[in-house]
């Protein structure tokens, strides 16, 4: 059987190092970095698929700072929005499949209830406003897509959560963390897993195609997910809550973000793992 080719854009990002760690079967991996291609240059993106075809093109390429990106708007603006048009237009031309990931800072954070895919976006932050403005073009010119939305990702490379603790554990006493802003981790290789199911699955049907929210289930304050990483760890408790007015940060954030997994459970018949056990078999692998 032909192996499926596949794009993976952003492939220095955690998603793109940890599908190269799980050795997936049955496809065809060209991994691009953004020294590579550069996915915000509309002629690069041109001249490259001119030369080269596949059948999906998983973009892992973002600007993630959320911090940063309020100070630079055109450089998240380029690869959030424009490099995300690129890739849209080259999926039209060249009929291949675009998974893209987003987030849950769509989100104001003003719901007290998980947040599905049909709630109201409405991003507080210049971050969030970059990702919508990707999810809509893809809307806007696609009809086979997976935009999938994620949230609090962490994985054994690059900088994420997890990683921070674990550096801070080391460097301090205390660690001061957040206790009131909610949402869900999740774990990078249950995503990429997710990732495979879905497109597995719309190959046979294509009614599967769409928008999607993806975490592990249940909820955590950042101040939860901290404790819970370090006590795994085996650090002691060196971890202190505090509220989030006392985290001086630029961007505004969401005080709610769980997103609701009912729909990925239900099309695709698949059950979720809570974020607890999830992290435990992270470290499991530490």
């Amino acid at each position: 059987m032909k192996k499926k080719k596949v794009l993976v854009t952003g492939a220095g990002s955690q998603l793109g190092k940890t599908l190269r760690m799980l050795n997936i079967k049955g496809y065809e991996f060209d991994y691009q970095s953004r020294y590579m291609l550069d996915i915000s240059d509309a002629k690069e993106v041109k001249a490259f698929f001119k030369q080269k075809n596949y059948d999906y093109c998983f973009n892992f390429a973002a600007y993630t700072n959320v911090t940063q990106a309020e100070k630079e708007h055109v450089k998240s603006f380029r690869i959030n929005v424009n490099g995300v048009a690129n890739l849209a237009k080259a999926a039209k031309k060249h009929d291949f499949v675009l998974v893209h990931i987003s987030t849950d800072y769509v989100f104001d954070g003003t719901k007290k209830a998980p947040y599905s895919e049909d709630d109201a976006t409405n991003p507080i932050n210049f971050y969030g406003k970059t990702k919508l403005m990707g999810e809509e073009i893809i809307q806007q010119y696609l009809d086979k897509y997976f935009i999938i939305r994620t949230s609090w990702l962490y994985s054994d490379y690059n900088k994420n959560f997890v990683k921070t603790m674990l550096q801070l554990a080391r460097q301090k006493a205390k660690i001061k963390v957040i206790e009131n802003q909610i949402g869900v981790p999740t774990y990078a290789k249950d995503l990429i897993n997710f990732i495979f199911t879905a497109i597995k699955k719309a190959e046979k049907d294509n009614s599967l195609y769409g928008l999607y929210h993806f975490s592990n289930k249940g909820k955590a304050s950042w101040y939860d997910f901290g404790k819970k990483v370090l006590e795994l760890a085996r650090i002691e408790n060196k971890i202190a809550p505090i509220k989030d007015v006392e985290y001086k940060d630029v961007a505004c954030r969401p005080a709610y973000s769980v997103l609701s997994k009912n729909k990925a459970e239900k099309n695709f018949e698949i059950k979720i793992r809570n974020w607890e056990k999830a992290l435990e078999d992270f470290f499991s692998y530490q």
